[in-house]
């Protein structure tokens, strides 16, 4: 796949990181459209969608929705797993 582009992308599968799952899981918690993503806070939308969901998800789902929150601000378009460390420094060890 081809680097998206976050000015002409529509669909929230198009986004790097998102499949049909997580783009469902998304619109559950009222991002329809990749641009919805900026200036979002990803531990926001982890904990509405926990729940929105009725429990704890993994939180490797906030690294998921760090790195599309970074593609939709500039950011370059990399693998979910390249903010994990980023994430676990920002959250302690209660998110490890």
């Amino acid at each position: 796949m081809k680097n998206p582009d976050r000015e002409t992308i529509s669909q929230l599968v198009e986004l790097p990181n998102i499949g049909k799952t997580m783009a469902i899981a998304l619109r559950s918690i009222g991002i329809d459209h990749p641009k919805k993503l900026i200036g979002k806070d990803p531990l926001e939308l982890f904990e509405a969608l926990c729940e929105r969901r009725g429990e704890r998800s993994d939180p490797c789902v906030i690294d998921v929705f760090m790195s599309i929150i970074h593609f939709m601000e500039g950011g370059e378009s990399l693998p979910w797993w390249s903010f994990t460390h980023q994430r676990k420094e920002k959250m302690g060890r209660k998110n490890r």
